[in-house]
């Protein structure tokens, strides 16, 4: 009995933080299913656009959830499998000495070699040390019982996985159906696409091309601004602003790592300047939330945004590139702990008055 509870003592080192990832896990398994009831019942709703464009940010939380929590399980048991193998040795060892041990006569084990008094401080150890083996014991049944029902919840979350990764591309599509229906074009939106065109035509630089900007009408209201402002799609910051890419260029905006086909969304209200294919930037929105203040956004695949448009905050602005990683790639990228996922990026800038400014200042980047 003895060898066996010290085995398993040695098979794991501190206590199992597996509560945490399966609270993780299970509460991202109901992320997903709220999102797939949303999507059904934003598939009738009377603004189309909205409704869906709150189900993808709900599907992508999910799928984010989803993904740290299988993280979390698969980090633990590397540990534990790690944590074994180092110490094989110390374990063989230990279990042949308490094999030893159960061999030899009760009385004998009684007897210490310094005598009576060696005896009874010997007892008076045992008597101490015993209660704390057995509470770590019980502690660590608990953590292995853990461990458990977390590969129970990693091998459910294959279902999970599933049906959200077909959710999410399902409200995607449908969110494309119905801003393709958008039949009212935005007011002045002919003579400021004719405005674009023309500043198009003699700027080689987003700098030139955000001052150009001032060719066109102010707009007609000035949103309330509450910094900082909420990212405009889920992501990790890649670089600062100022931070040199690996070709040594330092470029006044911030990078953000998104997932592939992420939804990018306004972070305030406001006009939409411009939206579409821009210099080597590829789609590009800028947005104006107050006179004198341009949002840019570049590196988008689809945009939603219209020239001219007033979007409230929350708004769907475009999709990112790349293609929805499949069931495998999602599932392998989860247990790996890699960013393989986040293989696109956001450039993001801000400019008052024609100047870059941090857009740190600006945005929740942590």
């Amino acid at each position: 009995m003895i060898s066996r509870v010290l085995l398993l003592l040695l098979l794991v080192a501190g206590p199992v933080q597996a509560q945490t990832a399966a609270d993780t896990a299970r509460q991202a398994a109901a992320q997903l299913t709220e999102a797939a009831i949303g999507l059904e019942q934003a598939l009738t709703a009377r603004d189309r656009v909205e409704a869906l464009t709150a189900v993808i940010r709900a599907y992508e939380g999910g799928l984010s959830a989803l993904r740290d929590g299988l993280r979390q399980v698969a980090i633990r048991e590397r540990a534990l499998t790690a944590d074994l193998r180092a110490r094989e040795a110390e374990v063989a060892h230990l279990i042949a000495t308490l094999q030893s041990m159960e061999r030899e006569p009760g009385p004998l084990l009684l007897l210490h070699p310094s005598g009576p008094l060696g005896t009874a401080r010997s007892s008076m150890i045992l008597s101490d040390f015993v209660p704390a083996l057995t509470a770590r014991a019980e502690a660590l049944r608990r953590d292995l019982s853990d461990l458990r029902d977390l590969r129970a919840l990693e091998q459910s979350a294959a279902d999970s996985l599933v049906q959200g990764l077909g959710g999410v591309q399902d409200a995607r599509v449908a969110l494309s159906e119905a801003i393709a229906d958008r039949t009212d074009p935005p007011p002045r939106m002919a003579e400021d696409a004719a405005r674009i065109a023309a500043l198009l035509g003699r700027i080689d630089t987003l700098e030139a091309f955000s001052e150009g900007l001032g060719v066109l009408p102010p707009v007609e209201t000035v949103a309330d601004l509450s910094l900082p402002l909420p990212l405009p799609v889920a992501g990790r910051l890649l670089r600062a602003a100022g931070e040199p890419d690996a070709a040594g260029i330092a470029r006044p905006g911030l990078v953000l790592a998104t997932d592939p086909a992420a939804i990018v969304t306004a972070p305030a209200s406001g006009t939409v300047r411009y939206a579409g294919p821009l210099l080597d930037y590829g789609n590009v929105i800028i947005l104006e939330p107050r006179p004198g203040t341009l949002l840019v956004f570049a590196g988008l695949s689809r945009v939603y945004a219209r020239l001219s448009e007033i979007v409230t905050q929350g708004a769907p602005l475009g999709l990112m590139g790349g293609g929805s990683p499949g069931n495998a790639d999602f599932l392998q990228d989860s247990v790996a702990g890699g960013g393989a996922s986040r293989s696109e990026t956001l450039y993001i800038e801000v400019r008052q008055g024609g100047m870059p400014t941090d857009p740190a200042t600006w945005f929740a980047t942590d």
